[in-house]
Parts: C-alpha cells; sequence; structure tokens
C-alpha cells in the first residue's frame, strides 16, 4: 500500500494545486484514477499571517505542530506543506514532528541540481525572499541564488496577497513577472524558482524568459515518490513499535 500523504495547507490556491498534482499524477505511478490516500488540514491564512507578519514563527511552528498530529490521527505517514514561506518554521520543528516532512526547499534544490541550474532568481513573498529558507537549502548544493531589490520584493508581495492567493491571475501580473525575469535573466540567472505555490498558475516555462522551477509541483511529486518509496527493515520496526 502507498502511503497516507498528508497536507498542511497554508493559503487555498496552492495547496489546492498541490493536491490536484498528486492526484492526477499519481494516476502515472498507481493506474488509471489512481492515486495515494491524501488528508489536508488548514487554519485560516489570517491566522497564520498574525504570526508572520511579527516574525514569531515559533507560533507558526505551533500552528503546523497542530496540523501535522491532527494529519497523524487521520492516518497519515507523511508530511507535506506547500507553502514556501512557512518553511521559515517548519525548520524549527521538524524534529519535534509526530511525522516525517519533505522539505519545499530541499526538494526545490534537488530538482535544480539535477537539471544543472547553477544560478536562480527566487520569486515569493518578501518573507521568503528575504528569509532563509532557501539561501540555507541551495548553499549546501553550490547553488547561488539573487532575489529581486526591495521595490520589486515588495510589488511582488502585494500581487500574491492582493491577487494571487484570491484566485485572481491578471494578464498585467504576468506581464510583471515576466519582465522582471527577463531582467534578472541579463543578470546571468539561469532559472526562476516560483516559490510562492500561487505563481505557477500565474505562469510556467512557456511564459517566462527562463526555465522555471515549479516549488508546488515539484513537492507533490515527491510525496508521490515517497508515497511508493519502501522503508528500510529497520524503520519499518519503528513505526509498528
Amino acid at each position: 500500500m502507498p502511503k497516507h500523504i498528508g497536507i498542511v495547507a497554508v493559503s487555498a490556491e496552492g495547496a489546492a494545486l498541490c493536491y490536484r498534482t498528486v492526484c492526477v499524477e499519481g494516476a502515472s505511478i498507481f493506474g488509471r484514477h489512481a492515486h495515494p490516500e491524501v488528508t489536508l488540514h488548514t487554519y485560516p491564512l489570517s491566522d497564520y499571517m498574525r504570526h508572520i507578519d511579527a516574525g514569531r514563527w515559533d507560533e507558526v511552528a505551533s500552528m503546523l505542530l497542530d496540523s501535522a498530529e491532527k494529519l497523524r490521527l487521520a492516518g497519515a505517514d507523511l508530511l507535506i506543506c506547500p507553502d514556501n514561506t512557512a518553511h521559515e518554521a517548519i525548520d524549527l520543528i521538524r524534529d519535534q514532528s509526530p511525522l516525517p516532512w519533505l522539505h519545499i526547499a530541499e526538494e526545490v534544490a534537488a530538482a535544480a541540481a539535477k537539471r544543472n541550474f547553477r544560478h536562480l532568481l527566487i520569486l515569493g513573498t518578501k518573507y521568503l525572499m528575504e528569509g532563509p529558507v532557501y539561501p540555507t537549502k541551495l548553499r549546501s548544493r553550490a547553488i547561488e541564488w539573487e532575489m529581486p531589490p526591495p521595490d520589486e520584493r515588495q510589488h511582488i508581495n502585494t500581487l500574491i496577497f492582493d491577487e494571487l492567493v484570491y484566485g485572481r491571475y491578471e494578464e498585467s501580473a504576468r506581464s510583471y513577472f515576466n519582465q522582471l525575469i527577463a531582467r534578472s535573466k541579463r543578470r546571468g540567472t539561469d532559472a526562476a524558482v516560483l516559490g510562492c505555490t500561487e505563481i505557477p498558475l500565474l505562469m510556467g516555462d512557456t511564459a517566462s524568459p527562463l526555465p522555471t522551477l515549479d516549488s508546488t509541483r515539484i513537492l507533490a511529486r515527491a510525496a508521490l515518490r515517497e508515497a511508493v518509496r519502501e522503508e528500510a527493515p529497520n524503520a519499518q520496526l519503528e513505526r509498528t513499535r
């Protein structure tokens, strides 16, 4: 039996894309209409943002742990969080979690290394672009990165929270991201990390001057791989105790 995937959601649009990817692409592994069992839990985005805006990452971490426990009780075997920003808190609690997490930045870094990308543009909320989530994981693979300048970071953040999380995907926003990525390409980056899980709903490789790393689908595909990965005998024994 494949492992039961638990999705700790934060924003609705990114979580929905992640869930849909698991279900749709699961058929290529498990057969027609088949995919692993999936359970999703989320608190309101407003509850998360109250703590994120104040820099209270310990409170964000506590919310994530509460979701993790609910998903454990529902039978999940592993956890994913299709929200890049929240991973600053996930880094604080992975050792305390009742279930193992796949880390979105680790999976994106692995995908970048596999495709031989060496200099990435990081796009996402201002908290993500200015935070430690991606630098920590990219540095371990000797991958360089950059973020947009401050005024562009603020505008990206506004687009995410005023439009994308509400399911609004305007041509003006698509054009803005396209121009921003084109400027980064001229500075020497070789790929763009779509590090807000809603950005892939706005644009992808066909609309981008650079190859993109779709963090949402990369995480979902990693969860599918993990769902069928066999555990070592000693790990199986630990899970039965």
